[in-house]
This record gives C-alpha cells, sequence and structure tokens, in this order.
C-alpha cells in the first residue's frame, strides 16, 4: 500500500492539465500521458484497484472459441492515426473547415459531415422490456453425458467447452434506470454450441405474470411508466399496473416474488436463473421428456433491504452492473450450476397443475433438480454497445435435441422475441452480427436485406442443378443430423380459448408465501403495502388485498393494516387454496434463507480509518477476511492516503463522504486510538454505522474501537450476533467472519423500527 502513494509522488506531471492555452484547441500529435502510467494489469486485481477496462486487456488468457471468433472484429488504435470510416487520416480534429478564423463553415468538410451524421445516428431502439441490461462472456461444461435424455452435443460430452454470453437486466425501466429497483431480473444466456445456438431467456423467477402471449403488450403497458406523464421510472408501485393485477389474478403468483427479497437481489453473481417454461428433450432414440431449466448460483441467493435498495438507486445506480464487472475483474468469476427438472411424459398430468402453465412452478420438493454442469462468467465485454445491446436472445433459438413444448406463452415468445430484434438492430441479418453470429457454419438461401454481410456465390434457391444442389437438407441422424421435430400428438378444434387448467390462481402464490422464513413474510407484507400505498385510487388497492385474502389471512391482514383498510368476516373466513401437491408445509427451495446456504467469498467490507491508525490491526484484519476471499476497502475521511500510528501510509480506497454503508456488506474499524478518536467526531463515519446498523449488517469493532457505539448512538447489545466487540482482534474477527456467514443479522430487524439513519 505504501508503495503505490510513493509512486504517484514521484512526479506531479500526469496531475497537470497539457493545455492550458490556445493549443488545447490544436492538432494533438503527441502523447498526452506516460505510457506507463496507464498500463492495465493483465491478470485479476481487487475491485477498485484499477480503473475497470475492456475484458480483452484486462483477462486476455480467458478465451473461448467465441471469443476468438471475435478477435477479427476486435480493434485497438494503439498507435494509429486517427482516420475518417473511409480510412483516410485526419491531420485536424479540433475545428470545421471554415473561411477565415470568424467566416462561413464549408458544407465540403466532408470530415464533419460524416462525424456528425455517424454522432445524430449512434442511438437504436432500445428493448421495450429489459432495456436495463449488464452482461459477460464465459463457458459452460456438463459434468455428464445427458444422452440419457437428449442427443443435444453440448450436453453430451463432458470435455467440451461451450462458450456463453449472459445478459442479465431489469423489466421495467429505461435504459439509463438504476440496478436496485424492485423489479424481476433478466437472465438470459446464448449458448454458442456447435449444433447453432441455443438461447435460454429466462428471469430470476421460475413463472412468469401471463399465461398466454396474447396479453403480453397488455400487461408491458400496464407495467410501464403511465402514458400520460411517463411515471414512475423502473417502478410498478403506480396504478396502472396494480389496476391491471387486480383484474388478472394470474398474474398474482409473480407478483408475490416480485414482492419478495427476490425482487431486490444483493448481486446480479447471487440469483437464481429460470427458463420459465416446460421444454422437451429428445434423444438419439427419439425418446421424450419434459424439463425446466434452472441456474443456481454457487454464491449462494441474497437480497438487499428495501431501504438500502433505495438508497442506492441515488448512491450508486450501477450498483449491480458494478458488482458483475469488478467481481470478474477480481477474479471472483460468477458460476451458476445447471439444473434439470425432468417430467416423464407419462407424469404431464400428474400433478394437479399444468406444467404448460407458465405462471406455476414445479416444486423442487416434488421434483428435484438434477444439477447437470457450470457456468462460468470469467470476461468482461470489450464494447457495451456492440455486445451487450446488440445481442439479441431469441427462445426460438434451438438445438437437435431440445425442442419446445405447447405452453401458450412460450409459443409467442417464439415470434415475438425474433420479430423485435428485426425492427431494433435494423432488419433480417441481425444474426451475422459478431455478438450473435453462431460458431458452427451457417449455410441457406436467404439473401440480401439490410446490413448482409455475407457474400454467398452460389445459387439463391433449393432444389437447384446449377449449383449441385448446395446446400441442401441433413438427413435425420443420432449425432449431427438435421433437425427434425419431435411427433407430439396435437388434435382438437380451433378455439379462443384458455386451457381450464390454468385455471387455478391462488394455490401456488400460497405455496410460495408459506415457504418463506418469518422474516420474509414480513418483507413482502411491507413490500405489497409499499406499493398499493403509491396507488391513487382506492378501489384498486381494495380488489388487490382482496385478491390476498384469497391465498393467506396472515398476508392480507397485514397488507390492510398498513393501508388502513378494515376487512369484513366473509373475507377472513374464505376457505384457502389446498397444499400443492400436498405440500402443507411448504418448500425451503422458494425461500432465500430457509436454508442458510450464504457465501461470503468477493463480500466487499469498508475498513473505517483515519491518521493514527494501527498499521498492525489493519493488516491482521485483512489477512483473515482475505483467507475467506472477503475484500476489504479502506475508507477514509479523505483521499489520498493515511499515515498509521506506527508511521507507515496507507493508500484510501474511498472517502466516508462517496462510500456510505449501503456499498458495503459489513463495516470494521480497525484500532488505533487517534484514528478512532477522529472517526467519532466524524459525521460521515458516525453516519456510516449506523447505515450499517439499520441495514443489519455484521460490525466489528476490536478494542477501543467499542467506543465509537456510544458516539454514533449505537445499542450495546450483548443477544446481536452482528455487533462484534472482543478486545482481542483475533477472536473479534472470527467472530465478524460468523456474522458475515449469516448475511444479514435479521434478529436485529424490530429493534431498527424505531431507528433513524
Amino acid at each position: 500500500m505504501t508503495e503505490k502513494v510513493k509512486k504517484a509522488h514521484k512526479s506531479s506531471a500526469p496531475g497537470q492539465p497539457p493545455f492550458t492555452d490556445e493549443k488545447a484547441a490544436q492538432p494533438h500529435y503527441d502523447d498526452l500521458i506516460d505510457p506507463e502510467l496507464i498500463k492495465i494489469t493483465p491478470k485479476p486485481t481487487p475491485p477498485g484497484a484499477e480503473p475497470m477496462t475492456a475484458g480483452s486487456q484486462k483477462l486476455p488468457d480467458n478465451t473461448t472459441d467465441k471469443s476468438k471468433d471475435m478477435d477479427v472484429f476486435r480493434q485497438n488504435s494503439e498507435g494509429e492515426p486517427l482516420t475518417t470510416t473511409q480510412g483516410v487520416k485526419v491531420a485536424n480534429n479540433q475545428s470545421i473547415l471554415s473561411i477565415g478564423d470568424r467566416g462561413p463553415k464549408l458544407m465540403e468538410d466532408f470530415h464533419f459531415n460524416e462525424k456528425i451524421a455517424h454522432f445524430d445516428r449512434e442511438r437504436i431502439p432500445e428493448r421495450v422490456v429489459h432495456a436495463r441490461g449488464s452482461g459477460a462472456h464465459g463457458y459452460f461444461q456438463v459434468y455428464k453425458s445427458m444422452e440419457k435424455y437428449t442427443k443435444a452435443a453440448f450436453l453430451r460430452d463432458p470435455k467440451t467447452i461451450t462458450p456463453v454470453f449472459v445478459r442479465f437486466s431489469t423489466v421495467q425501466g429505461f435504459r439509463g434506470s438504476p440496478d436496485t429497483v424492485r423489479d424481476i431480473r433478466g437472465f438470459s444466456t446464448k449458448i454458442y454450441t456447435s449444433e447453432g445456438n441455443f438461447d435460454i431467456v429466462g428471469n430470476d423467477t421460475p413463472v412468469f405474470f401471463i399465461q398466454d402471449a396474447i396479453k403480453f403488450p397488455d400487461f408491458v403497458h400496464a407495467v410501464k411508466p403511465e402514458p400520460n406523464n411517463e411515471m414512475p421510472q423502473g417502478q410498478s408501485a403506480h396504478d396502472s399496473f396494480w389496476d391491471y393485477i387486480s383484474l388478472q389474478p394470474e398474474t398474482l403468483h409473480n407478483v408475490m416474488w416480485a414482492m419478495s427479497d427476490r425482487g431486490i437481489p444483493r448481486s446480479l453473481r447471487m440469483l437464481e436463473g429460470f427458463g420459465i417454461h416446460t421444454y422437451r428433450l429428445v434423444n438419439a432414440r427419439g425418446e421424450s421428456h419434459f424439463v425446466r431449466f434452472h441456474w443456481k448460483p454457487t454464491y449462494g441467493k441474497s437480497s438487499l433491504i428495501w431501504d438500502e435498495a433505495q438508497l442506492l438507486t441515488g448512491r450508486d445506480p450501477d450498483f449491480h452492473r458494478r458488482d458483475l464487472w469488478q467481481a470478474i475483474e477480481a477474479g471472483d468469476y460468477p458460476e451458476y450450476e445447471l439444473g434439470f427438472q425432468i417430467i416423464p411424459e407419462a407424469d404431464e398430468h400428474k400433478f394437479g397443475f399444468d406444467i404448460l402453465d407458465a405462471t406455476k412452478l414445479i416444486p423442487e420438493a416434488l421434483v428435484p433438480v438434477e444439477i447437470v454442469g457450470k457456468m462460468v462468467l470469467n470476461r468482461n465485454p470489450d464494447n457495451f454497445f456492440a455486445e451487450t445491446e446488440q445481442v439479441a436472445f431469441c427462445p426460438a433459438n434451438i438445438v437437435p435435441g431440445i425442442e419446445f413444448s405447447d405452453d401458450p406463452l412460450l409459443q409467442g415468445r417464439v415470434f415475438s422475441y425474433v420479430d423485435t430484434q428485426r425492427h431494433r438492430l435494423g432488419g433480417p441479418n441481425f444474426n451475422e452480427l459478431p455478438i450473435n453470429r453462431p460458431l458452427c457454419p451457417v449455410h441457406n438461401h436467404q439473401r440480401d436485406g439490410q446490413h448482409q454481410m455475407r457474400l454467398d456465390t452460389g445459387p439463391n434457391y433449393e432444389p437447384n442443378s446449377i449449383g449441385g444442389n448446395w446446400p441442401r437438407e441433413a438427413p435425420e441422424a443420432a449425432e449431427n443430423g438435421g433437425f427434425t421435430t419431435y411427433p407430439a400428438k396435437a388434435e382438437g378444434k380451433k378455439v379462443r380459448h384458455r386451457s381450464p387448467s390454468f385455471a387455478d390462481y391462488y394455490s401456488h402464490p400460497r405455496l410460495f408465501w408459506i415457504s418463506q422464513t418469518d422474516f420474509e413474510k414480513k418483507h413482502i407484507i411491507n413490500a405489497f403495502s409499499f406499493e398499493l400505498g403509491k396507488v391513487g385510487r382506492s378501489y384498486i388497492r381494495e380488489r388487490v388485498v382482496d385478491h390476498l385474502t384469497r391465498i393467506d389471512h396472515e398476508l392480507a391482514r397485514g397488507v390492510a393494516m398498513n393501508l388502513g383498510l378494515e376487512l369484513s368476516k366473509e373475507q377472513l373466513s374464505r376457505e384457502l387454496p389446498k397444499p400443492v401437491g400436498g405440500l402443507d408445509k411448504g418448500d425451503p427451495a422458494l425461500s432465500l434463507y430457509a436454508k442458510g446456504d450464504q457465501v461470503i467469498k468477493s463480500r466487499r467490507v469498508s475498513l473505517l480509518a483515519a491518521d493514527g491508525v494501527s498499521y498492525k490491526s489493519v493488516s491482521a484484519l485483512v489477512k483473515n477476511l482475505q483467507n475467506e476471499g472477503v475484500h476489504c476497502i479502506l475508507i477514509a475521511p479523505h483521499m489520498g492516503a493515511i499515515r498509521t500510528d506506527e508511521g507507515k501510509d496507507l493508500i484510501v480506497d474511498g472517502s466516508l463522504a462517496g462510500n456510505p454503508a449501503a456499498l458495503f456488506d459489513a463495516v470494521v474499524v480497525p484500532e488505533g486510538d487517534a484514528s478512532i478518536e477522529a472517526l467519532m467526531a466524524d459525521g460521515d463515519a458516525k453516519y456510516h454505522l449506523r447505515q450499517a446498523y439499520r441495514h443489519l449488517k455484521a460490525i466489528g469493532l476490536p478494542g477501543k474501537a467499542k467506543e465509537m457505539l456510544k458516539a454514533a448512538g449505537l445499542p450495546e447489545d450483548a443477544k446481536d450476533s452482528g455487533l462484534v466487540l472482543d478486545s482481542d482482534s483475533d477472536k473479534m474477527v472470527k467472530e465478524f467472519i460468523k456474522a458475515m456467514k449469516e448475511h444479514r443479522i435479521w434478529a436485529r430487524e424490530d429493534k431498527t423500527s424505531d431507528f433513524a439513519a
């Protein structure tokens, strides 16, 4: 830490503006900084240690066949002259061509015309939903051959490493909306298999809001900002959304998930992903099984606190995007295990609900998830627009061995997602963009259209004899054959009618509710109360609460009380739905915290310090926490460096004013009398501790740092496992790590109801 400070002090030249006179508006032919000062370390470094940079420069060794495929499009301009898009070298990029210094500008300035015209067209239509997103490259590898169920090549060979690109997103907000709003998260995976691209276009919930794709425009119109005033942004807390919910009870199950802690995840690395729909797996013998896809995060599942999530929308609206990017740069690669819920065709109708209904999940307690492989995200994009923005996910993208079911929502998405990409990305050739094009060869008779890249030389029709009838159909085969659709039975009259088997709207929301821990139930009640409290029309609030009485009386009473509504005896005596599959105690898999599977590797702890901090204390804390994979971020009253009690300089990672506790998972105040005295007199330091306390985080105060309790107005509560006080620093850090593994000190929550921070 000391070395960095000394290096920065050797020369002040980089901190001096290179231009302070007319030279600022003259051509810049020379280096503006020592190239050595801007070199990026091509290996993992802790979060914030270096500026975030392009994935291929930061982690050049993390390659896949897809990243190599994209290398031909990758451009590094270091050492190259500035040119026009026609390749003409530009001598002056500072001023428009004119007659005299102050005379009229000339239309013949082709460089200006080209530059401005391109600038005027840089924006493309953003996604209607899932506009706000973050992406990463990686790979997938199956643990064992799944040939029993599918002939898909990437699922049959454990030696095969298959490239992937994943995009996480929020649903409601625009491209510039904050990350931590309450919302469903998109979890879409493009798998570049040897047989073509396979896309799992899912969410962080296993169900959807609607059953039939024809309702998709209605639902999206309702959840989006209201048409008269374009408000609210990035929220569902408004009249039109809840009006729709109150009129379409099929939405209630996914609403329960959104109102739970899953609606405000701690990190994109700590959420589950689901394919939502029932798909079909077909093996080489032509045998079929139904399947639902799951992604299980190896970093565990966890959420934010609601107040914390709201604070972060202002303090760091890019919180999730930054966390994902920095985690990859730090070598804390997000990992997700792929799981299958396999349902034999003979069992399609045995569950008491319809497995083709996308508003129903298949409880893991009834059909366990079989873990079949792992996905690792180990490289960031080089260019956000070219990769994360232009990537096109389509449920229509399947490969031999994976097929659609008759789920009416899936059937509609098969068309809609391809169609929207044609509009958003400028025509039918969007699959030729580098991020979208498959790794396997592409040969067909589709020609022309905007942005056609291929130079096809043969006939553009089939059959043909003048080109030898190439390309021609590939016969069906157990391996590497042409795609043939499974011959599923289908019969009946043409009708425009929802299946009666879809008509149960309340049993699955109830299963979700009874599966939650007590504190998760409280959060659901509070979330409904917050959202409905923003609804201006009282009859909408009343209708939603009436629906809740059909799910659970405790839930309905809690929300009604917060909204000032009185429930009738009839509402509170309604018969509740029968347990799904006999699961009258719920399913622990539906709770974030029932299983207690919390992981602290990659978590971030703020170390609050000032001049006079004990170097010995800081070093011991950092060593012990780093052994657990935890990142320590030194926060002080000012940037630059602080001087330790032993006379050493420590580089400061961030200031107290700019780094509230909401950005961290826990906080420690290292020892050092002078440092503690300074922090006790610092309002930002005290606020940092109070905020951490209110957000139920672990707080470590070794030795005299205990005095910070009184200074910050915190209670000395011996029963609070997250207030770790011990004169012995080694003992303190062990208990602190134990408290961090709880994620949050839920037993503290009721004590913070009258605590301001």
